[in-house]
C-alpha cells in the first residue's frame, strides 16, 4: 500500500497554509447558518397544506420536531463536540464503522446536499415567476439559474465568516414580512379553518416528504465544526437557538395564512405565501415576501454549499479523498469542494421540486441510518470517552430515542416512487465502486492522498478509549 504523505509546515485546521485572514465563526452567525441549512423560513412548506390540509400541516410542524429534529440536533451536538473538526458525520461513521462506511456516508450525504442545493434556484424562480412570467421556463430560466449559481458560489469562495454574517442579514430580512403578515392576519383569523382535513384525499408521500425535507439537515453544521470558534461550547448553543427559530418560523406564518384565508388546497403550491400576503395586506407585502424568498434561497444555497464543500475538505484531511480536495483558497475556503458542489448543482437543476425532494430524502435516509448506528456504537464501545456535550440519557435511553426517527426513515423509504428508488439506489452503488477505485489509485500512486498530522489516527478498541481521548484532545 502506498504511504500517505503528511503535510508539513504551519497549518490551520489541517491541509492548508496558515492564513491570517481566516476568522472563526461565532455563535450568532452559526445560529443563522444552521437556520439556513435546515429551513430558511416557511418557503417550501406550502405543499404540506395541499397534501393534507391545515390540521395535519400544523400538527406535522408541531410534533414532527420531537420525532426527528430534536433527536438529530442532540446527536449532532454530542458527536460534533466529540469530534470538533471538518468532515463531521463522515468522521463519526469512519471512527465507529471503519473508513469504507465513512466514505459511503460522505458520498451519500454530499450527494444529498448537492441535490438539496439544486432546489434553491428552483424555489427562487418559482416565487418570482408570478411577477416576471419570462422566468417560468426556457432560456431566461436556464440563464437565471446559471447566473445565480455562479454569483452565490463566489460568495462561498470569499469566506465562511462572510457567509455567516450574510446569513444573519438575510435571516432578519426574510423573517420580517411574515411577522408583519401574522399581525395583519389577526382580525381575520377563524380558528375553525385550522381544523380542516379530508382523510380520504391525503397525499401521504408528498406530506411526509415535505415535512422531512423542511425539518432535517441538522447534522450539516458538523461538517464545518473545525471553522467554529470554541465548537465544544458554541455548537450545542447554536443548535438549541436554531431549533426554536426554525419551528416558530414554520408555525407562525402557517397559522396566520390558513386561519385568515378561506381554504383552497389546490392553490397551496410553491410560492403561495406571496399570494397569501397580497390577500391579507396588498401587493406591497406580496413583493416583500417574494424578495424575502429570493434572499432566503440565496442564504440556503450558500449555507448548504459551505457544508458540502467543507465536508469534502474534511474527508481529504482524513485521507479519504485525493489531496487536492484539502487545498484552500487565499480566503481559507475549500476551493475544489466549492467547484465540485457547484457543478453538481448545475447538473441537477433541471429536476422538478418534487423529484428533487424525494431523491434527496431517499439518500439522506440511508446516511442517517449510518449516523444512528455510529452514535450508538460509540456509546457502547467508548462509554467513558470525553464528550463536552452529552445527551442526558443513558445508552438504553439513546437507543429508545433513535427508534421513532428510524421508523420514520423506513416509512419515507417505503413511500418513494419506483423511479426515485431506482435512481437513488444506483447512485448509492456508485460509492461502493468509487471507494475501492480510489484505494487502488492511492496504492499505485496515481493520486496523492495525505493525512493531516494535526488529526490523530483513530483505531477503535473495545476496552481502551485512549485513542478517542487523543482524538478529541
Amino acid at each position: 500500500m502506498a504511504e500517505r504523505r503528511r503535510p508539513e509546515g504551519n497549518f490551520v485546521n489541517g491541509g492548508a497554509p496558515k492564513l491570517e485572514n481566516i476568522h472563526k465563526v461565532s455563535l450568532v452567525p452559526l445560529v443563522f447558518l444552521i437556520f439556513y441549512e435546515v429551513s430558511g423560513g416557511p418557503f417550501g412548506i406550502e405543499d404540506s397544506v395541499q397534501a393534507a390540509g391545515p390540521l395535519l400541516a400544523i400538527l406535522g410542524f408541531l410534533f414532527f420536531p420531537f420525532i426527528w429534529s430534536i433527536p438529530e440536533a442532540l446527536i449532532t451536538a454530542e458527536m460534533g463536540t466529540m469530534f470538533p473538526e471538518n468532515g463531521g458525520y463522515v468522521v463519526w461513521v469512519s471512527s465507529a464503522l471503519g473508513p469504507f462506511w465513512g466514505f459511503q456516508q460522505g458520498w451519500m450525504k454530499w450527494l444529498s446536499g448537492v441535490i438539496d442545493n439544486a432546489l434553491y434556484p428552483v424555489l427562487f424562480l418559482d416565487y418570482l415567476k408570478s411577477g416576471v412570467p419570462a422566468l417560468e421556463g426556457g432560456l431566461p430560466r436556464t440563464s437565471a439559474v446559471l447566473i445565480l449559481t455562479i454569483a452565490l458560489t463566489y460568495l462561498n469562495y470569499r469566506g465562511l465568516n462572510i457567509v455567516g454574517w450574510m446569513a444573519v442579514f438575510l435571516g432578519v430580512f426574510s423573517i420580517a414580512p411574515f411577522i408583519l403578515m401574522g399581525v395583519v392576519a389577526i382580525p381575520k383569523l377563524r380558528p375553525a379553518r385550522w381544523l380542516a382535513v379530508n382523510w380520504h384525499s391525503v397525499d401521504w408521500n408528498l406530506y411526509l416528504n415535505t415535512l422531512f425535507w423542511n425539518l432535517n439537515y441538522w447534522d450539516s453544521v458538523s461538517t464545518l465544526a473545525g471553522e467554529v470558534d470554541n465548537p465544544k461550547k458554541t455548537l450545542p448553543k447554536a443548535l438549541f437557538y436554531a431549533l426554536i427559530l426554525v419551528v416558530v418560523g414554520y408555525l407562525y406564518p402557517l397559522l396566520a395564512a390558513t386561519g385568515a384565508i378561506p381554504l383552497d388546497r389546490e392553490l397551496w403550491t410553491d410560492g403561495y405565501f406571496s399570494d397569501a400576503a397580497k390577500i391579507l395586506a396588498g401587493v406591497w407585502l406580496r413583493w416583500w415576501v417574494q424578495g424575502a424568498s429570493a434572499l432566503s434561497n440565496m442564504g440556503m444555497f450558500v449555507a448548504e454549499m459551505s457544508s458540502d464543500s467543507y465536508q469534502l475538505l474534511g474527508m481529504a484531511e482524513r485521507g479519504m479523498l485525493p489531496e487536492f480536495f484539502s487545498k484552500r483558497s487565499r480566503y481559507g475556503t475549500p476551493l475544489m469542494g466549492i467547484l465540485f458542489s457547484a457543478s453538481g448543482v448545475l447538473l441537477l437543476s433541471w429536476m422538478t421540486f418534487q423529484e428533487i425532494v424525494a431523491a434527496e430524502n431517499f439518500l439522506y435516509c440511508f446516511g442517517m441510518i449510518l449516523e444512528f448506528v455510529a452514535f450508538i456504537k460509540l456509546r457502547l464501545s467508548c462509554p467513558n470517552a470525553p464528550r463536552p456535550y452529552k445527551i442526558p440519557l443513558g445508552t438504553a435511553g439513546c437507543i429508545l430515542m433513535v427508534i421513532p426517527p428510524t421508523i420514520l426513515i423506513c416509512v419515507v423509504l417505503a413511500l418513494a416512487t419506483f423511479k426515485v428508488m431506482t435512481v437513488s439506489i444506483l447512485t448509492m452503488l456508485v460509492g461502493f465502486v468509487l471507494q475501492p477505485c480510489l484505494k487502488q489509485a492511492e496504492n499505485r500512486n496515481l493520486l496523492k492522498f495525505s493525512t493531516n498530522s494535526d488529526l490523530p489516527e483513530f483505531e477503535e478498541t473495545e476496552h481502551d478509549v485512549s485513542t478517542v481521548e487523543s482524538l478529541i484532545g
